[in-house]
């Protein structure tokens, strides 16, 4: 069982939580992420980065976003709850050394696996280049603690209410456009962001890493619901990533292999939200 030490709403649906989980702590690195189950009897397992750790505390934090059902059971729970199942480190951590200049690309909730990886590109020695977008400004999160890794701090929203006005991609591209072009990109947020941007660098031939967040299971490669085609391979995401080149994801495949359970996904959190309702109901 871990304890939840301290929960924060960073904006309408989007939470920070830190866990106690003191060994996941000392050896989780850049780029890694755990698998949870809010309820052991009816919850399904999902996969949430570390988005930061503390090892004299003994925690590791996670940001999440709630879209579904089990998303939804975990934002309600508060400090001093406890979450049954937590596994991890899980997946391969990022590669960190001194590769020059890096362009950090971190689209809506992908901000939160970004900024682990920022810190430890900053460290290296790394000239840390940072583009973060939202579709607004209510769903920017992270904005200070990014900002203070960056040598060069950009900030877009879609529909220009804070920021910028574009998408990342933009900035992206000029970026590559400057001479000296960028060493690397890493790209993290919604599939069809790092999609675009891996389409944006390929012209520039930026090597450029991506994050995948797809289905997953059991996290140890044995179920096979998180594979993905890279290249001309099949690759599980849970063992062999969460990273890869983004110039060889088949995004369109991925994106079509998590959209097979939206209906199912949106089903289950109607009734659950329904469920609670009539519940709330019976107490007055």
């Amino acid at each position: 069982m871990s304890k939840i030490l301290f929960k924060n709403q960073l904006s309408k649906d989007v939470f920070l939580m830190r866990l106690h989980a003191p060994l996941i702590a000392e050896e989780r690195s850049a780029g890694q992420f755990i698998i949870l189950q809010v309820n052991e009897d009816y919850g399904e397992r999902i996969p949430l980065t570390i988005a930061d750790a503390d090892t004299k505390e003994g925690s590791i934090t996670i940001i999440f976003q709630v879209v579904g059902k089990s998303t939804t059971l975990l934002s309600e729970l508060n400090q001093g709850d406890g979450i049954p199942t937590l596994v991890g480190p899980l997946g391969r951590p990022t590669h960190i050394e001194n590769f020059g200049t890096v362009v950090c690309v971190g689209g809506g909730i992908g901000v939160a696996p970004l900024h682990p990886i920022a810190q430890a590109l900053k460290k290296a020695g790394n000239h840390v280049i940072t583009i973060i977008g939202a579709r607004t400004k209510d769903l920017i999160i992270l904005e200070e603690e990014m900002k203070s890794i960056a040598d060069e701090f950009i900030l877009c929203t879609d529909d220009g209410s804070y920021g910028r006005k574009a998408l990342v991609t933009e900035p992206l591209k000029e970026i590559c456009e400057r001479n000296p072009k960028p060493n690397m990109v890493i790209a993290i947020g919604p599939p069809i962001m790092m999609k675009f941007c891996s389409e944006t660098t390929r012209p520039y031939e930026v090597f450029t890493q991506v994050s995948l967040n797809t289905i997953m299971v059991d996290g140890t490669g044995m179920c096979g619901g998180c594979r993905v085609n890279v290249g001309k391979e099949i690759k599980f995401v849970c063992v062999d990533g969460p990273e890869f080149d983004g110039h060889k994801v088949d995004f369109d495949n991925m994106m079509a292999r998590l959209n097979s359970y939206k209906e199912i996904e949106r089903a289950a959190h109607a009734c659950y939200l329904e469920a609670e309702i009539k519940e709330k109901e019976a107490l007055q």
